[in-house]
């Protein structure tokens, strides 16, 4: 079984066949969706289509860069669309005050409807008290109160002429008119006088006088009815140049307005309004009311009443809107009632009504990453209502539970037309999906994010493209065709194959700007390949610390794993750390024993509650393939027991059942494992060695064990052949291969391994399922056969005796 050929062990990409010398001659580079045919494709799909209910789920990891590249095609759309949409404004509801007129206006136009109301009322601050100093009003008014006066003075001369007649005379008094019996001369007559008349002249008297009281009351009442009347006709004429003033105000701004139904009827209530209160528009009286010593604020007259609460200005807006949500709480997308305290209450008004991001982007597109979306209260159910009813209402969330017992208002919902793009992993969409039927109605469209892309001239070219991108983005150095070249190799590496580049930008962006940091220590001028490695390097440097700890174990043989030697019933399995911003390879000490008995493989991890499921299921394939290839004539009466040795934590995955089974066939046979050799793969009930994961990971692990030890005999690693286009080795491992110092061999069956292990043929079966004797599976297969017959031997004695009893 030849290794494999250090060329074939990494991606590498020659600087010379990029075509430049620096990235800049490439141009500022284009941010797209690289490599992300299918979610473009689904996205501008989801945003196209006007039906309801297409909502987008761009399901992507945050690697991919998935916000900003769907921010930068949202924004590239919306720069399509000719037209961006109108303002949205809130006005007094004079009819209902707590329920808020919503109008929707062309662009731009909010701001001016706002510039001439507040004009409007401030031409009528200035015209109306002059409108009512005029001589035209004055003249009109003088001749009202004239006429009153006439009329009165008419009333008292008759009513004087009256009590005359009868020997009285008016006289006034603090409560008002009185009668008072005269003499002659006209002067009042004295109590003592009356009381010198006799009872027929005072009982006269007394008739008289109750008669001219009745008179005087009904002149009075003619002249409080002439009071009236005339109150009348001056707020009549103070209404007329209230109306003939306002009118004329307010006509130019019916005419640029009047063409929208909901401000022609708004105008007319202001009309009215104006009229109703013009005593407001006069100049203030500067005088406090009783008890206090000055005026307070917001005693006067109001004008707020009149003012337009542009809520979303898109005056200066340029396509649709692309609004991106960071903090989705219910306020921020939904808007909020502001409330004051005066005089130690709350109160609240149509212009404290302030708009939120569904407001914003109305007309557009709403960006929101779901995992923020999904923390805040009521704001996830409250976005699915908006969108299954087509309304956007301004509520308030503590007014349902209770938390506010002063009113507030309830302004008129405004139609939502705006696309909601939700962004999470995919992890999340299938919960959403599978959990919340809501959520299939209105997300109907899914842009699922790749993680990596086929190696192609294009696409090669399109990353390349990227990277100039973030360069002129971040403002870095230009990148030298070496660095470009260390980059694509790096990319291949993150995706873990050497015919795919990865997809997650945002971890190759990072590399980037590491790397300029580095070449500014260097005082480079440009990014180069080694300022690129050294980012990688220390980012590795920078995470390794456990690996160090147990390297260090490994090295001084407290973990115990054999690197030289050979042992039956003993191989070195790999596996993989996670440590989430950093993975590494460490090799294990795998062994089985083996004992007459009727258990089969006994998984020990399972036992003790260490395996995960998939482990579970690679032990149970191998027990599988050793009954298809050794017991199909016998009943199996074998006990082994697998480990993993010196592990103390949960293991998963089927990629060591190869290694487990290799020693399991060497604990049978009696025949020792290389302890050169590491084994990594998975293995099939028909002998396949099945590709795993993280093989470049556990490769280097077992390969810095062994440059530890210092390299001696055939060291290497056993891997299955269809990892070969995954391998992604660094240069140290590379060196040594070149050297004859580490070998890497890649296989497709148990055969090809146990050959390698062992140094002897695994063995082929004749017609009659027999091996030869020279073989490893010869062996295997003799002891299956000798155990058999002893336990069928135990069994008929342990027969006999129970016959005998």
């Amino acid at each position: 079984m030849k290794p494999l050929k250090p060329e074939d062990l990494r991606p590498t990409v020659d600087p010379d066949s990029l075509g430049f010398e620096y990235i800049s001659e490439l141009g500022p580079g284009i941010a797209s969706f690289f490599g992300q045919e299918r979610a473009q494709t689904a996205l501008e799909f989801g945003l196209d289509m006007e039906r309801p209910g297409f909502n987008v789920f761009v399901a992507g990891l945050q690697e991919t860069g998935a916000l900003e590249l769907t921010r930068a095609r949202l924004e590239t759309m919306a720069r399509k669309e000719a037209q961006p949409p109108g303002d949205i404004c809130y006005l007094h509801n004079f009819k209902d005050p707590d329920e808020p007129v919503a109008v929707e206006l062309d662009q731009g136009l909010g701001q001016e409807l706002r510039k001439e109301m507040m004009e409007l009322v401030d031409n009528l601050r200035l015209h109306l008290p002059k409108n009512f100093e005029g001589e035209t009003y004055l003249v009109r008014k003088e001749e009202v109160i004239r006429s009153f006066n006439k009329k009165r003075s008419e009333l008292f001369e008759a009513l004087d002429k009256k009590v005359r007649e009868k020997q009285f005379i008016l006289q006034a008094d603090p409560t008002g008119m009185m009668v008072i019996p005269a003499k002659a001369d006209g002067s009042p007559l004295s109590p003592e006088e009356i009381g010198k008349m006799t009872k027929e002249e005072q009982e006269e008297l007394k008739k008289k006088s109750e008669e001219l009281h009745r008179e005087m009351g009904a002149t009075m009442r003619q002249i409080h009815q002439l009071e009236q009347e005339v109150r009348q006709q001056l707020k009549e004429l103070d209404r007329e140049v209230a109306r003939q003033t306002v009118e004329t105000l307010i006509k130019p701004i019916v005419e640029k307005f009047g063409s929208i139904e909901k401000l022609r009827q708004y105008f007319d209530q202001v009309k009215e309004d104006v009229i109703l209160h013009f005593e407001d528009f006069r100049p203030p009286k500067e005088v406090p009311p009783p008890g206090m010593p000055f005026p307070l604020p917001g005693m006067g007259p109001s004008f707020t009443r009149y003012e337009v609460n542009v809520l979303v200005d898109n005056s200066r807006a340029q396509g649709r809107p692309v609004i991106v949500e960071a903090n989705p709480s219910y306020p921020n997308l939904f808007g909020v009632i502001e409330r004051q305290a005066q005089f130690g209450a709350l109160f609240t008004d149509f212009t404290m009504i302030k708009a939120g991001a569904l407001h914003r982007a109305n007309g557009g597109y709403l960006l929101i990453k779901v995992t923020d979306l999904l923390k805040k209260p009521f704001s996830y159910e409250a976005l699915k209502r908006a969108l299954r009813t087509g309304k956007l209402e301004i509520e308030d969330p503590g007014e349902q539970l209770g938390l506010f017992t002063t009113k507030s208002l309830k302004p008129e919902p405004i139609e939502l037309r705006v696309k909601i793009v939700l962004m999470g992993d995919p992890f999340l969409y299938q919960l959403l999906y599978n959990l919340d039927e809501d959520f299939r109605e209105l997300f109907k469209v899914k842009a699922h994010l790749d993680t990596q892309t086929d190696v192609s001239g294009e696409k090669t070219r399109e990353f390349l493209m990227s990277l100039a991108s973030i360069k002129s983005e971040k403002s870095l150095r230009d990148i030298d065709k070496t660095g470009a070249a260390r980059l694509i190799e790096y990319a291949s590496e993150l995706a873990e194959c050497r015919e795919k580049l990865s997809l997650k930008i945002m971890e190759i962006e990072d590399i980037l700007l590491e790397a300029d940091f580095y070449a500014g220590q260097a005082q480079a001028s440009t990014i180069a390949r080694e300022h690129v490695q050294k980012a990688i390097d220390q980012r590795k440097y920078r995470s390794s610390l456990y690996q160090e700890h147990l390297q260090e174990l490994l090295a001084k043989d407290i973990i115990k794993v054999s690197t030289s030697g050979s042992a039956a019933g003993q191989i070195n399995g790999l596996a993989v750390y996670n440590l989430g911003d950093y993975s590494f390879g460490k090799p294990s000490r795998i062994t089985a024993n083996i004992s007459l008995g009727k258990d089969g493989v006994v998984n020990i991890e399972r036992e003790a509650e260490l395996s995960g499921k998939i482990h579970t299921k690679g032990v149970m394939i191998l027990a599988g393939y050793l009954r298809s290839r050794f017991a199909r004539g016998r009943i199996l009466s074998l006990t082994a027991t697998i480990c993993f040795e010196q592990s103390y934590g949960m293991i998963d995955g089927d990629s060591a059942s190869g290694a487990e089974l290799f020693a399991l066939l060497s604990a049978i046979s009696g025949i020792p494992l290389s302890q050169e050799i590491a084994c990594t793969g998975a293995v099939s009930q028909k002998g396949e060695i099945l590709p795993v994961g993280g093989v470049t990971a556990k490769i280097e692990g077992f390969f810095d064990l062994c440059q530890e030890r210092g390299f001696a005999g055939k060291q290497g690693v056993i891997i299955p052949r269809a990892n070969v286009r995954d391998l992604t080795l660094k240069s140290q491992v590379i060196d040594a291969v070149r050297q004859g110092k580490f070998n890497i061999w890649p296989v497709e069956t148990v055969e090809e391994a146990i050959e390698l292990l062992t140094g002897m043929p695994a063995g082929v079966p004749d017609e009659k399922g027999r091996f030869a004797e020279d073989t490893v599976f010869f062996k295997v297969d003799r002891e299956l056969e000798r155990m058999s017959k002893l336990a069928r031997k135990l069994a008929e004695e342990e027969g006999g005796k129970k016959n005998k009893k």
